[in-house]
């Protein structure tokens, strides 16, 4: 994701508004892919069997990038992969939260492998592409693409026997009615919305203010060590702390850093501070989330509840987000999308707030 622009940019040459649109369409993959498989797997089963196949289709899609690089073609490729790419990952959430049954406090400390994997690649892969060139990018990303599929043969799937024994059967239709899962799910879409500039133009962002790309390599990794910090801490703060709380601070949290972001970014100390308040924007934000989603999705509509928490938050967010931010950087400039930015996540910490009101109410 963070070379992604550049190499849309510098190997095939696409505008900023194009790059804009093609994270947006990236980004739509989400909203119906995981709802799809999710409806699938709760009524059929197979959990696991599911995350391979859609696997092994995520390589196929992703291969088609060798074939051309026209725009109608590389929008096609990055619907399709991010269609099923999207797919596996809230399902994976899943398997993970019914292993853990009633430890969902727990769930960070699993989850901060992937940050892990992120520091690891996004350290290592610019470092690599000066070595061979920017010509294997795209290589190396279907390199690892295939390293996923096959590590899905080391898991195990687990079915839950009862999230909550004495919760009554609901349906996806009489969860969605609940307020406080509307104002859930509004935060989210705010919140990831926000992130598009950061996701999209961040690498760019910083070539044009003169950092080097290992700097800029640093400073997304710096961004992601700080998120496993926070994973590794997290668990007495989960147990001290409410989730309805730790969710709204995280997305307030996100509004200050994207202000920070548009009128600091010149000053390397403000730019650094802002990086680590990625453990709040992003990581608080998404432990506290999928442990809310956890409480009041019952069995029965886990798979769904995990995707619709991924399809609309980063989904739907991220369409808006990615191509918003790709109009706006043309048309209102940097600073101001990032001003924008921060107003979408202010408006998610608005809503926010109202689950503290209804988080007492049962479903």
């Amino acid at each position: 994701m963070p070379l992604w622009p550049v190499y849309l940019e510098r190997e095939i040459g696409f505008s900023a508004l194009q790059i804009g649109e093609l994270m947006a369409i990236f980004m739509s993959s989400k909203i119906i892919s995981p709802l799809i498989v999710g409806w699938l797997v709760d009524h059929y089963g197979r959990r696991l069997e599911t995350i391979r196949w859609v696997s092994l289709l995520t390589i196929i899609c992703f291969a088609g990038i060798f074939v051309e690089s026209s725009f109608i073609w590389i929008a096609m490729i990055m619907f399709l992969f991010g269609f099923f790419w999207n797919a596996s990952l809230p399902q994976f959430e899943a398997i993970t939260l019914n292993y853990l049954h009633d430890n969902t406090d727990r769930y960070s400390s699993i989850r901060l492998w992937g940050s892990i994997g992120f520091i690891v690649t996004v350290i290592g892969t610019p470092l690599l592409l000066v070595w061979l060139g920017f010509e294997w990018f795209t290589i190396i990303i279907l390199l690892l693409l295939i390293s996923i599929s096959a590590s899905t043969y080391l898991v195990k799937d687990k079915t839950s026997s009862s999230h909550h024994a004495s919760m009554p059967k609901a349906s996806l239709r009489s969860v969605l009615k609940q307020p406080i899962i509307i104002a859930l799910l509004l935060a989210c879409v705010l919140q990831q919305a926000s992130h598009g500039a950061y996701y999209t133009f961040f690498s760019l962002y910083l070539y044009e203010h003169h950092y080097s790309p290992d700097f800029t390599g640093a400073m997304w990794a710096l961004g992601v060590i700080a998120e496993v910090a926070l994973f590794l801490l997290i668990q007495p703060l989960m147990q001290r702390f409410h989730a309805y709380f730790l969710f709204s601070f995280s997305v307030l949290i996100t509004a200050i850093r994207w202000l920070l972001l548009a009128y600091g970014v010149d000053n390397t100390a403000v730019l650094i501070f802002s990086q680590l308040l990625h453990a709040i924007s992003y990581g608080l934000f998404h432990a506290s989330a999928i442990q809310i989603v956890h409480q009041y999705f019952p069995d029965s509509l886990q798979g769904r509840g995990q995707a619709l928490y991924a399809g609309l938050s980063f989904g739907l967010g991220g369409v808006i987000g990615g191509y918003s931010s790709g109009y706006l950087w043309e048309s209102v400039g940097k600073t101001d999308t990032f001003i924008i930015a921060a107003s979408m996540a202010f408006l998610g910490w608005l809503i926010s707030l109202l689950l503290f009101r209804y988080r007492d109410i049962e479903i």
